[in-house]
């Protein structure tokens, strides 16, 4: 049986406003319930484990739309918008109908530029007006509508809203304006929905695929001969020979640089040689983007749905929106559309003409609006979204061959479902020693939300799993605690990378311990400390940020300036905790030293730096205390994600006395020491 913490989830989902006794009954209903229907995998039907998940998912609904609710009515404005989730004050611009028909404003943020902000595509905004003063907000009004963020670059952002939107009140607001995040039910209804759909399957693929992976019963496959791929490695090539070969379902299990994109890129190649299109989703936005950038260059087709993150002229080029203006027949499409605006707009009432005129319009931009779809998705080799995208009305009724889920071990089970459905086999990619899916609801992440379907069917299934073993990002001394750690020492390095270096005899991994810096005699925080700052709502080291910034001055002097430009040696700072990432920002902004070298610098959190590698890491991991509390630094994963950014050095900045009370943290303590006296 499992056990739930009441009292955990209590906390985490009380006080709903109207109706909290009875959100809070249903609530409590779905733990019990949870709590009499959870009984090993063996002997629980795929249904009922279906529904145990469908429940769980409530849980994390309830919480998430519970910290809206907080965040809302409790967070002041400028917390906010330092963590983020909102932009104020804001500057209104033009309002325009894009190539979808539908109705638009961009904003612009105007302060606060420096800092990272959640905005993508697809996520729901609420606008509010103030009063008060910038600083001191004392009410805020919400306008009646919720807008969607279509894209944004940079510190522009273009939303759509409803035809209805108030759009003169916005633009001509006397008050300061803002928008922030707003709860987003459109992906929690998209993900009940495909729950709800796969349960209730019967007597088709989806029940097929369905009960196929959460059993043991073996997946079938084809029996196809093994082909060569001269420019892939051995396991590389295993890998797109097993995506070939399965009827229903293969993982390839990619650890970090060790070519998992060039393995996807080759498998779906070659499965288009087979079949005339191919579904491939991602959880985020950005993962799309960067599988869908690989497919271009390879020359392959890619109908984009949904806009990129990165917004520019070679990403823009193969979304959906952008295809569309550029079809012959837009022009004409856009003279109809603008033709019955026009005519709405000096509407007679009782007019007979008005209603025939309009129907025929109508009528015409519908034909007109289907064929270019037609089209576009006729063209198109690839489909690429993201995987609550799916849902989109432009794939309704369409079916595909084969689905490629990238960044796989990232997604929620029920998210997967959502593209399931529209296919006859599955491809997972992806590494579930990396970052986990997100998920708040204490409660619902105990009793089992964050397990994804990856990891299920790499439990139920190892026979389909292809583990990717040479690795070709970082040093060997670099890889071979997270090889050892995490993937059994089975990741090896490929030779020509194994002793990457950029000075000679360098050691390439170290760690600096924060609370013993002799450097900072000078500095008012001479014993560097964690601290929990309420206006962002997190912890900083001031101390550690400071030092972090001298090491790398010290690195980058024993390089030397006309190197590290000439050679574009480029750095990543990482961070666990937002709060010190934006002080690093402002110190390296601010520091005179760094000014030569700002374009080769990022600072981020781990999540930041999820798919992309360094020539030189630092991390600082902020946690100092007499308790050795290290918080959210127990999730290894996502220190596996961290450690495995560097190429050729990687620098560690943490108290060793506070961190080194775990296990993980003592161990790559002694491993980095031991390198240490081996280099002596």
């Amino acid at each position: 049986m499992l056990a739930v913490d009441f009292c955990t989830f209590c906390a985490d989902c009380c006080s709903l406003g109207e109706g909290t006794h009875a959100r809070n009954s249903l609530k409590l209903l779905a733990l019990s319930s949870l709590n009499r229907t959870f009984v090993p995998m063996n002997q629980s039907s795929s249904i009922q484990a279906l529904q145990q998940q469908r429940l769980l998912l409530q849980l994390e609904y309830y919480a998430e739309k519970e910290a809206f609710r907080k965040q809302t009515e409790q967070t002041g404005m400028m917390r906010k918008v330092k963590r983020g989730d909102a932009w104020y004050p804001l500057r209104v611009g033009k309002s325009f109908y894009n190539s979808l028909n539908q109705l638009t404003i961009e904003v612009f943020r105007t302060a606060d530029t420096d800092i990272e902000h959640n905005f993508e595509f697809g996520r729901a905004v609420v606008f509010f007006r103030t009063t008060g003063d910038k600083m001191k907000v004392q009410s805020l009004r919400y306008f009646s509508f919720t807008a969607t963020v279509s894209y944004v670059e940079g510190d522009r952002m273009v939303l759509t809203v409803p035809d209805s939107a108030p759009l003169i009140d916005l633009q001509s607001s006397e008050t300061p304006v803002g928008c922030q995040l707003s709860f987003d039910e459109t992906s929690y209804r998209a993900m009940f929905d495909a729950l709800d759909r796969v349960i209730k399957a019967r007597e088709n693929r989806m029940a097929y695929l369905r009960d196929l992976f959460y059993t043991h019963q073996k997946a079938e496959r084809f029996s196809f001969g093994p082909m060569r791929f001269p420019w892939l490695n051995n396991t590389q090539e295993q890998a797109v020979n097993e995506v070939l070969c399965a009827k229903d379902v293969a993982v390839v299990h990619g650890p970090p640089g060790t070519g998992k994109t060039t393995t996807l890129v080759e498998a779906i190649n070659e499965a288009l040689m087979r079949e005339p299109q191919v579904l491939v989703c991602a959880q985020s936005n950005m993962a799309v983007d960067w599988i869908s950038e690989k497919l271009v260059d390879r020359g392959i087709n890619v109908l984009r749905i949904g806009n990129p993150t990165r917004v520019n002229d070679k990403m823009l080029s193969f979304t959906y929106e952008r295809r569309f203006e550029a079809h012959p027949d837009y022009t004409t499409l856009w003279s109809i559309r603008k033709a019955i605006r026009e005519l709405r707009s000096q509407r007679k009432r009782g007019s007979e003409s008005y209603y025939q005129k309009m129907d025929r319009l109508k009528s015409r931009a519908t034909e007109i609006e289907i064929r270019i779809q037609s089209e576009l998705f006729g063209e198109a080799r690839v489909v690429a979204s993201t995987l609550v995208g799916a849902d989109n009305r432009l794939l309704q009724g369409r079916k595909f061959g084969t689905l490629f889920i990238d960044e796989a071990a990232q997604a929620l089970e029920a998210a997967c479902w959502i593209p399931i459905r529209r296919v006859s086999r599955v491809v997972f990619a992806g590494d579930h020693c990396q970052l986990p899916p997100t998920v708040k609801s204490v409660a619902a992440l105990k009793a089992g939300l964050g397990k994804t379907l990856m990891e299920r069917i790499v439990e139920n299934k190892p026979e389909v799993v292809t583990l990717l073993r040479v690795q070709y990002r970082m040093n060997e001394q670099i890889m071979r605690f997270s090889s050892d750690w995490f993937y059994g020492g089975m990741v090896e390095s490929a030779p020509q990378i194994k002793y990457r270096g950029i000075l000679d005899y360098d050691n390439p991994m170290m760690w600096i311990d924060s609370s013993e810096l002799p450097e900072l005699a000078e500095s008012s925080y001479k014993v560097p400390k964690e601290e929990f700052v309420a206006s962002t709502f997190g912890r900083i080291n001031r101390g550690e940020a400071e030092q972090t910034l001298r090491v790398l001055e010290d690195y980058f002097t024993k390089i030397g300036k006309q190197r590290i430009l000439d050679e574009r040696i480029d750095v990543g700072i990482i961070s666990p905790y937002r709060a010190q990432v934006q002080y690093l920002r402002h110190l390296i902004k601010k520091h005179p030293f760094f000014k030569p070298y700002r374009s080769l610098i990022s600072v981020n959190t781990v999540d930041g730096f999820q798919g992309q590698e360094r020539d030189v890491i630092l991390i600082s991991l902020v946690r100092s205390n007499e308790e050795g509390q290290i918080g959210f630094l127990r999730d290894l994963r996502r220190m596996n994600v961290a450690i495995t950014r560097a190429r050729m050095k990687l620098i560690i900045l943490g108290d060793v006395e506070t961190l080194t009370q775990h296990p993980f943290y003592k161990r790559l303590y002694d491993y980095v020491e031991h390198i240490k006296s081996d280099m002596l």
